[in-house]
């Protein structure tokens, strides 16, 4: 397994390096790409992906599968415990008939009578997790169907009928929900960057990986031996954390609303939770319970602009991705993910004076990697005498950022805090972890100024 992912990496590294020449000929020129190169660089890209898809899958069958790797004294190692499958096994007819509303109601008044299928689905899934849950479970079955991943980060948001921004406005009169306006939010983006997601976890996941090699000794073989030595192995540790969401919904609400309550406040919700997850994998803190985030992974590579911060320029950006190269972990899914500001700033930002060339690029790309950009990126940071106006920016291989997510999520319905007002609070746990395979694989500039 572990030949076949090296050799996976090693084809699409030959794929990336082919499309980053045609990329940077265009570039070195001053010019767009022609036709014949654009085609090619499309080519290279989509096969890029599909080698990645295809890692991505070696990469988790080898967690999950138990496959054996020698480790040191030549006794092989197990990869991973098995994990179980959390899915109950619904029927395409339960999918479809499963009412997150109708068990919300039934917890609230503690009558499950109406609401027999979502019942039966959490005592399924609590004898498939061996735990209860601490109001019911969202089998995940239904979480698959529904298409969404959810992660987790503590947010309150009300919606009250009586109140139109939080919720009135939803009680037919002439609505027209078909175009409801939706709140703008950050953009998710280090799935998108590349970032693995292991999902469905059962119990704590150990990952074995190398920490070190063997070492090459120079001898006469006429009067000495070699010295012995042995690769070195190590594990990274993913372990759930606890995160949720808050919602107040009245009763009236869940019956009344032309558009669907249930999709909305379930939508509403698993937003918050994977907008959440999306900042922690970047700014986490790493204090419990709280997972640690790149920007506060111990290890990653560093580039600073000055004592009390500055203007990121080309030579940043290029520092950033030496800061990887460095270690040898410039390989995979490679690209810079930052702030709106900071794009902005870079967009005005010549490589170098009077050469009408920038650091951001037209086509959304940067030092021939991808840039991707998302509010979720703090532009809040302190450097020195710089209190609050601090950006950052991110560069690595994203492949190797490992967010778990474990089981299903815990709906719990609280009728009493909100009865005087006829409304139910409503709490959505998940537990999650975010770690990296190979903190080398990633460096960050905290520092870069946009004002």
């Amino acid at each position: 397994m572990k030949t076949t992912i090296l050799e996976l990496r090693r084809q699409q590294n030959e794929l990336l390096s082919e499309a980053r020449t045609i990329h940077n000929k265009g570039v070195a020129e001053n010019r767009a790409l022609t036709a014949d190169e654009q085609k090619r660089w499309n080519e290279l890209t989509a096969q890029t992906e599909q080698k990645q898809q295809e890692i991505e899958r070696e990469e988790r069958l080898a967690l999950f599968g138990g496959q054996q790797q020698p480790a040191q004294g030549g006794q092989p190692q197990p990869v991973a415990q098995q994990q179980p499958n959390p899915s109950i096994g619904m029927s395409q007819r339960d999918l479809g008939e499963y009412r997150l509303s109708r068990a919300l109601l039934a917890l609230a008044d503690r009558d499950w009578r109406n609401a027999g299928l979502e019942l039966e689905a959490s005592r399924a899934t609590a004898k498939k997790l061996g735990r209860d849950p601490q109001g019911f479970f969202v089998p995940w079955d239904w979480m698959q169907a529904s298409g969404r991943q959810l992660y987790n980060q503590q947010e309150q948001r009300d919606m009250l009928k009586g109140t139109p921004s939080m919720g009135g406005f939803l009680i037919q009169t002439d609505l027209l929900s078909q175009n409801f306006i939706e709140l703008l939010r950050n953009r998710m983006v280090v799935r998108q960057a590349g970032a693995v997601v292991l999902s469905g976890l059962i119990g704590d996941v150990q990952i074995p990986r190398q920490t070190g090699s063997s070492t090459m000794f120079w001898i006469n073989p006429e009067t000495t031996d070699v010295t012995e030595s042995q690769p070195a192995v190590g594990q990274v540790a993913m372990v759930p954390k606890t995160g949720g969401a808050m919602t107040d919904i009245s009763r009236k609400l869940l019956l009344q609303s032309s558009i669907d309550a249930e999709m909305f406040v379930r939508d509403d919700l698993m937003r918050v939770i994977a907008l959440g997850i999306d900042r922690a994998a970047l700014h986490g803190s790493g204090t419990t319970p709280e997972p640690a985030g790149v920007a506060n992974m111990v290890g990653i590579g560093s580039v600073a602009g000055g004592a009390n911060g500055l203007a990121p320029t080309w030579g940043h950006v290029v520092g950033l991705e030496s800061e990887v190269a460095i270690d040898n972990a410039d390989v995979g899914r490679l690209g810079y993910i930052t702030n709106a500001r900071v794009r902005g700033r870079l967009k005005q930002a010549e490589k170098a004076a009077s050469t009408g060339m920038f650091v951001w690029n037209d086509d959304g790309s940067m030092n021939g990697y991808s840039a991707y950009v998302t509010n979720q990126v703090r532009s809040d940071l302190t450097k020195g005498t710089s209190s609050g106006v601090c950006s950052a920016i991110f560069f690595g291989n994203w492949a190797d950022l490992l967010i778990g997510q474990w089981g299903v999520m815990d709906m719990i319905v609280d009728p009493y805090t909100q009865a005087a007002r006829g409304t139910l609070r409503i709490v959505a746990l998940q537990d999650v972890d975010i770690v990296s395979r190979r903190v080398e694989s990633f460096s960050a500039m905290l520092d870069a100024l946009t004002v």
